[in-house]
């Protein structure tokens, strides 16, 4: 039996679609390995959000060549697309296909003769308007599943090379997305996470279904527990929105809410779509109709022309908003983005420190949020036990728990008294 590796670097829709790809080498006879072991095929599913990820996947791409230089190397995902030739150069490559047509990489492996050099399948993603059937049949039974529903971004925003590499937005089907949530349910699952490229745009392209539309429907799935969304941006926050949140009680409280920064003098010039006024508003809105919800984001710091006040501002609207969570990223140039072409870009160590403050903002406001909730008693989702007796969980607003508890709760929720809270960590006992 042939052996094949399908690896992920990068965000949560590449570890969607790595095992999808998984899945159609196991469909096919080929027995699925680690990435670390010897294998006849290894698929590769790169990252380029920013430099660091192309480095990351060169280095891999060459780490599983030296592990059998006979095995075909297909290179996938983001920074295959975008750089398809740069990928070519790399020694050890036989194929390049980017971000389509990954449903046909088996037939493209079987097919390839090494007698013809490095294969380039990379086609235009910017001509593309249909969302490509990907999906996950089989699942081990674990306790939270990732559900791509949308692919694409039209966002453009100007440290970014996504749109690029992913196309326009294409929105999967809706029977689709309820039929893989019904599979989810018969393999045991009990919380679904609806990801894409831009959850916010699902629908957009098609006049059937809407976010909201396709939440509801997903709702209405016996056996769902919990579903959560990957990311959103406030814009996509109205009145409408943050009551049907509150109305479908498997919704999980808990949005990521995509900031960037606190100023909006850095929103213009990274071209968001928003402003400051608009992020409290979406806020607000969640706030007023869920009570515990729990808002995390991520900010970039050191943004090309960022100012010591620019970044003071982004600081004091950050600490505002009191997030549960700040992922704090300095801002790295990706060659190819208008931010990238600045002039005004920062010293590293400039970045460094900022950063430092930020983080030092957002584990202050995590503790006092985690603070909140010692004494209480509250829901949560088991997913393994760490140790003999003590398991560790989610609250439905992503808190991480750890509990004692005398039987295996293991794909269970269960009411816990959380004590005491260390880092970033709750820990309590399981309530009987």
């Amino acid at each position: 039996m042939k052996k094949a590796a399908s690896y992920a670097l990068g965000c949560k829709v590449n570890q969607y679609e790595s095992e999808a790809i998984a899945e159609l080498f196991a469909e096919k006879g080929y027995e699925i390995v680690g990435i670390d072991e010897a294998a006849d095929v290894y698929v590769i599913n790169t990252c380029t959000v920013t430099n660091f990820g192309d480095k990351k996947s060169r280095q891999l791409i060459r780490k599983v060549k030296r592990q059998n230089e006979n095995a075909v190397v297909a290179v996938v995902g983001c920074y295959a697309q975008t750089a398809p030739k740069e990928i070519m150069e790399i020694e050890g490559v036989n194929l390049v296909i980017g971000t389509k047509d990954r449903g046909q990489i088996v037939e493209m492996v079987e097919k390839y003769n090494p007698e013809d050099g490095v294969e380039n399948h990379v086609s235009d993603i910017m001509k593309e308007r249909v969302f490509e059937p990907l999906s996950i049949q089989r699942l081990a039974n674990r306790t939270r599943a990732y559900l791509k529903i949308q692919d694409g971004c039209s966002q453009y925003c100007a440290y970014c090379i996504i749109p690029f590499a992913r196309g326009p937005i294409r929105s999967r089907e809706p029977k689709d997305v309820l039929d893989e949530v019904k599979r989810l349910v018969k393999n045991g699952f009990q919380e679904v996470v609806l990801t894409g490229i831009h959850v916010a745009s699902y629908g957009k392209d098609r006049q059937d279904t809407s976010l909201l539309e396709i939440l509801r429907q997903v709702h209405e799935v016996e056996g769902i527990r919990r579903i959560r969304f990957s990311s959103i941006e406030p814009n996509a926050v109205t009145e409408e929105f943050a009551k049907t949140m509150a109305e479908l009680p498997k919704v999980c409280q808990h949005f990521h809410l995509s900031l960037q920064s606190g100023c909006d003098k850095t929103l213009k010039e990274m071209n968001r779509k928003y402003d400051t006024e608009k992020y409290r508003q979406a806020a607000v809105l969640l706030r007023k109709y869920l009570r515990e919800v729990a808002l995390t984001t991520d900010i970039i710091v050191g943004f090309p022309g960022e100012t010591e006040e620019d970044f003071q501002e982004s600081y004091d609207f950050a600490k505002e908003i009191g997030f549960a969570k700040i992922h704090v990223f300095p801002y790295s140039p990706k060659k190819g983005t208008p931010a990238a072409e600045r002039k005004d870009q920062l010293p590293n160590s400039v970045k460094t420190e900022r950063s430092h403050k930020l983080i030092a903002l957002s584990d202050e406001m995590s503790a006092a949020f985690l603070g909140q909730y010692i004494g209480k008693t509250t829901e949560v989702l088991y997913e393994k036990q760490v140790v003999e007796g003590i398991y560790e969980g989610h609250t439905s607003n992503y808190i991480k728990v750890h509990a004692k508890s005398p039987k295996d709760v293991s794909n269970q929720i269960v009411l816990t008294k959380i004590t005491h809270t260390e880092g970033e960590i709750a820990f309590g006992e399981a309530v009987f």
